[in-house]
């Protein structure tokens, strides 16, 4: 029986002009997904990393979170 790895990814999460959540998954090569809320992103989310995983096959780095800072310029 294949044992299941377990996975935490960082996710960055912005809300559009429209009203929509986006998620958006670093660590994995065009993994993301939106949705009107966010417990339907969440579940987007994880679908799309689950497809993103088979994808990559074994090429998966796993970065600490760290946290989120907004910058702000004037240009």
């Amino acid at each position: 029986m294949r044992t299941m790895k377990t996975y935490k990814f960082p996710v960055i999460v912005e809300l559009d002009e429209d009203g929509w959540y986006i998620g958006i998954v670093p660590d994995l090569k065009s993994c993301h997904a939106q949705a009107k809320s966010i417990s339907e992103l969440e579940n987007r989310l994880k679908e799309v990393i689950k497809l993103c995983l088979d994808v990559e096959k074994g090429k998966i780095t796993q970065n600490t979170f760290v946290g989120v800072h907004q910058v702000e310029v004037a240009a």
